[in-house]
């Protein structure tokens, strides 16, 4: 059986294959359809260049890239706001339309903290993408943006505090705090080992990220292999669903 489809939502070019690429991979690799949109850097950019080449090994379709600026990088985008800056309806309207467009059972996406790290384009992408989750379903919203479109569940690409013995030493060495989830809110453990050698792939096509020292991708190319391996060959997710209760509550219930 054909799993579902899937639209990713991402702040960055490598977001994709760090925290999610393993399920892309799979998704792909099973006939889904699978979309990667990123908030941030311009069309033509070296670095949206590179989000070409990895959602490729992903095996996902061409990425749409939003094109406004990175939070610290101004010339990934010149003359475009910093997407933190950009209003919120638009922001929501955009992302809608890439909802609609590619009509996805699952749309993935940041957690509230923003990842590990909490990077504020990563806060941004995590509230505008719940939003324009539960709106692409609405007519009246934003018409514009195409046929209202209801996907049934946001995935929320986490780290749960059980997980981070890897990674913690190796992000404060980079001088990067570290954000993490309880365990037990953890909705959805995926083994992706199977789809490892893709995943791998994905991050090394960011060839400036690998290339420096500081950046995730950097860190794990200088990792023994084996330690990488053990990394990224399990992802995290929080569920939000979408669809009502069927047939209709007559009460709250927790």
């Amino acid at each position: 059986m054909t799993p579902p489809s899937l639209l990713a939502v991402f702040a960055h070019p490598d977001d994709e294959s760090l925290v999610c690429g393993g399920v892309l991979a799979r998704h792909a690799a099973a006939g889904a359809r699978v979309t990667v949109v990123t908030t941030t850097w311009a069309p033509g950019t070296y670095r949206a260049d590179e989000l070409v080449d990895s959602v490729r090994a992903l095996g996902a379709e061409p990425p749409r890239l939003l094109g406004y600026a990175d939070d610290r990088v101004p010339d990934s985008a010149p003359g475009q706001p910093h997407w933190c800056d950009v209003p919120l309806d638009e922001a929501v309207a955009r992302v809608v339309a890439a909802i609609r467009a590619a009509r996805p059972e699952i749309v993935l996406t940041h957690d509230a903290y923003g990842g590990l790290t909490g990077h504020p384009d990563h806060r941004r992408t995590h509230q505008v993408t719940l939003l324009a989750a539960a709106a692409a379903g609405l007519g009246d919203l934003h018409p514009e943006a195409g046929e209202p479109w209801q996907p049934r569940a946001v995935y929320l690409a986490t780290h749960p505090d059980t997980a981070l013995t890897d990674l913690v030493p190796l992000l404060a060495r980079a001088r990067k705090s570290v954000l993490a989830v309880p365990q037990h809110q953890v909705s959805a453990v995926v083994d992706v080992r199977p789809w490892r050698d893709r995943k791998w792939a994905a991050i090394l096509a960011h060839r400036s990220q690998v290339e420096r020292e500081r950046p995730l991708p950097g860190i794990l190319a200088r990792l023994p292999a084996a330690t990488r391996h053990r990394i990224i060959g399990t992802e995290y997710y929080l569920r939000v669903g979408l669809v009502p209760a069927s047939p209709p509550l007559t009460d709250l219930t927790a």
